[in-house]
């Protein structure tokens, strides 16, 4: 393991220039006190590393040092062919691009794991589309706009929400979420996301647009997710769940709301009933979804509150037991 961490150490030193160990040790998931251990080793095995003192200051290697650390393991080499989803990358039009870097690699590949490629692909599929989903055909525009995300162009793009708008739109990146592609794109002074399969239309002026260099399209893209589920579950039904409705509520709600109801049952400090039941405060979107979601949990699940909602729940339990009897 140390060895390990040693050489990726080297390669973060030989890709970042001065690098502070506080940088150091969140790129390891280590604490700064061991990268302090490790760049005495790295000293003591006679890799030139040194410190530079001051405000702006850190480690760095020798300037013209390269390490020969950077030859790939059959381990690393196979999951390189994993790292992609080809069918995201063929709707992007990638396609061939994909095919020819794959083929440039393993020519460069030593003779004994020339064959990652293959073996990655006998033993893991990624299959991204959930069950009971009719393999989606990708957007008319992704091609375009994957272009446009690559070359750092400006699109104009008509889209459709109420009604249809005109946007101009500096597209930063694209998301796969779910089946379902977003833009992230600035617009103004703002970073937006659209759905791609909402566009109408769509036009690249080729002008360039400068990247803000410290955005960063994954945390971005966390962030605004989990605002947007926020949003969406506005309000809170109360619950009592049995201990099996527990371990399916995650696949009939959002798992944000789970996590929430969860957290605050703790909180509160309210202890399991005699049969193991809890009360939760469950944030949903509104009554009506509540109710078409928690009618999947059937007696493993009690509302207690709105009374709307628990109206619902006993209206349609009469007709279970009136179609039943």
């Amino acid at each position: 393991m140390r060895a390990s961490r040693l050489i990726s150490l080297v390669l973060l030193l030989q890709a970042g220039g001065t690098v502070t160990a506080a940088e150091l040790a969140e790129a390891l998931e280590v604490s700064e006190r061991t990268i302090y251990r490790d760049i005495l080793a790295l000293s003591a095995a006679g890799v030139p590393v040194y410190a530079e003192q001051g405000r702006a200051g850190g480690y760095r290697l020798l300037d013209g040092y390269r390490t020969k650390l950077n030859g790939l393991s059959r381990a690393e080499a196979e999951a390189l062919f994993l790292s992609g989803l080809p069918g995201p990358v063929r709707d992007m039009g990638l396609g061939d691009v994909l095919a020819v870097a794959e083929l440039k690699v393993a020519a460069a590949l030593p003779a004994p794991i020339r064959d990652a490629a293959g073996r990655a692909r006998q033993r893991f599929h990624l299959d991204v589309p959930g069950w009971f989903e009719d393999p989606a055909q990708p957007p008319p525009w992704l091609a375009d706009l994957a272009r446009a995300v690559w070359d750092d162009r400006v699109v104009r793009l008509r889209y459709e929400r109420r009604e249809v708008v005109t946007r101009t739109v500096e597209p930063y990146g694209l998301v796969l979420k779910n089946g379902a592609w977003y833009l992230v794109g600035r617009v103004g002074g703002d970073l937006r996301v659209y759905r791609v399969d909402r566009i109408v239309e769509l036009t690249a002026d080729g002008t360039a647009f400068t990247r803000d260099p410290g955005f960063d399209l994954a945390a971005f893209w966390a962030v605004r997710a989990d605002e947007f589920v926020r949003r969406v579950l506005a309000e809170r039904v109360t619950i009592r769940v049995t201990p099996a409705g527990l371990r399916l509520l995650r696949y009939a709600v959002e798992a944000l709301a789970v996590r929430d109801a969860l957290a605050g049952w703790e909180e509160r400090h309210r202890p399991a009933d005699e049969q193991g039941r809890v009360v939760l405060e469950l944030p949903v979107e509104s009554v009506g979804v509540a109710y078409t979601q928690l009618l999947r949990l059937g007696p493993e699940v009690e509302v207690l509150a709105p009374q709307e909602l628990r109206d619902l729940m006993r209206a349609a339990a009469d007709r279970m037991t009136a179609l039943y009897r």
